[in-house]
């Protein structure tokens, strides 16, 4: 079964816990704090699989945790780190925040990319010897692995898409120039998934070709399957428009060529304007006459027209080398930025919980899982985005909350992997 789009949850690893311990043995007196670290949890990595070709998988498995760091232990000794979940996914696959839409990553080659962090470990105890804080019986707790939810959505990576209304001969096109077998018969919607296939012209130059099933009028609103298929030819570089200029079917070639092209405007203005390729298939069922019409029609319009006999390979030839040269001139496939995200604005904020432990002198902001996003923001050397932090630390209340603990000028605060001293 093709599957397009799946919603999974994704929790990456806790770090583990620093750990509270002093050092202990004979003959060595005062051996002070050795409580070492705990180890970082581990993160979540997508990579690009060649082999997959659908997001089925991911229909049957929809939580994703990856392995928590190992708390610290005695002697300095850090805990072991989490290992890393590594999950396969087709080539092109876009990955969204699934509450905000914002694209978090492309999967489009073969570097592997973090989706969610691992927590930071906590330190031991031997992180907060001092002068004046000689036995610290205090560690810090690991952070927590970011967890969000997810949606995965597959936009082949094809140079070129084949357009057309069912029963056409996009698959037939498809089938004689390139290695794919699609299913073929004389009804509509043979084609229930896209097929992609790599067009070979020697010399080192080929293509990859995608017959995108089930384009009809209304498909833009979803009708037919063209809703579901209408994505995956965002990424294509130049569209071939496969008319039956025969009527077989007792359509209007001109009149089918407009509505899918209105389909086309109505889901992306972008794709709208993509380069596109007329081919009149079924040639052999129309008079010379009514084929240097339909050229004459389509070339003053401004698109190349190439009448062909799909079933017979009859002008392929001549229509596979014109794309190939339109190709060359055409920039690279589209490839989706990454999107950060962006700054809240925590004054509209209700609930942001957080604790407030005090511990030898060192105040702890714990509990808030929701500022590890701010602290992956902020910049220590950029003076805007620590106002920024200070903001987020007042209007949340963390502020008020220090000074109710009993926080003075010059206190050390430690908010998960950020430590400062206290300036009111």
């Amino acid at each position: 079964m093709f599957v397009d789009i799946a919603k999974i949850h994704l929790k990456a690893g806790n770090g583990g816990n620093g750990a509270v311990s002093f050092h202990r043995e004979k003959y060595v007196a005062a051996g002070g704090p050795d409580g070492g670290d705990g180890g970082r949890g581990g993160n979540i990595v997508f990579k690009a699989d060649s082999n997959l070709s659908t997001l089925a998988d991911f229909r049957y498995k929809r939580k994703y945790c990856a392995e928590p760091g190992e708390n610290g232990k005695a002697g300095r000794s850090s805990g072991k780190r989490g290992a890393d979940l590594i999950i396969s996914v087709p080539m092109g696959t876009l990955i969204k925040d699934a509450e905000t839409g914002r694209i978090i990553a492309d999967i489009s080659d073969s570097e592997p990319v973090i989706v969610a962090k691992g927590g930071n470990g906590g330190w031991g105890n031997s992180h907060f010897a001092t002068a004046t804080r000689q036995i610290p019986r205090f560690a810090k707790s690991g952070n927590p692995g970011e967890e969000l939810d997810v949606v995965l959505e597959l936009k082949l990576l094809a140079d070129v898409g084949l357009l057309g209304f069912p029963n056409v001969g996009k698959s037939t096109l498809i089938s004689v120039v390139s290695q794919a077998k699609p299913n073929i018969a004389n009804y509509h919607f043979t084609t229930l998934t896209p097929v992609l296939g790599v067009v070979n012209l020697g010399e080192g130059t080929s293509f990859v070709m995608a017959d995108i099933p089930g384009l009809i009028e209304g498909a833009s609103e979803g009708i037919g399957l063209g809703h579901d298929f209408l994505r995956h030819v965002e990424r294509c570089r130049l569209l071939v428009h496969v008319l039956d200029i025969s009527g077989s079917e007792g359509r209007d070639p001109i009149d089918d060529f407009d509505k899918i092209n209105l389909e086309l405007a109505n889901f992306s203005d972008e794709l709208s304007l993509r380069p596109q390729i007329v081919v009149g298939n079924k040639c052999d069922l129309v008079d010379e006459e009514k084929i240097e019409e339909y050229k004459e029609y389509f070339e003053s319009k401004g698109y190349r027209f190439f009448p062909i006999m799909a079933a017979i390979a009859e002008g392929t030839d001549a229509l596979v080398k014109h794309i190939a040269e339109v190709l060359s001139k055409l920039p690279p496939m589209k490839i989706y930025e990454a999107e950060p995200k962006p700054l809240e604005d925590f004054s509209k904020k209700q609930s942001r919980t957080f604790s407030v432990r005090a511990e030898d002198g060192v105040f702890f902001v714990e509990d808030a899982p929701w500022l590890i996003d701010v602290m992956n923001t902020i910049d220590p050397d950029d003076y805007e985005s620590l106002q920024y932090f200070e903001r987020v630390l007042r209007q949340t209340g963390i502020i008020d909350a220090l000074i109710n603990a009993g926080v003075h000028e010059g206190d050390t605060v430690s908010v998960y992997d950020v430590e400062f001293d206290f300036v009111n």
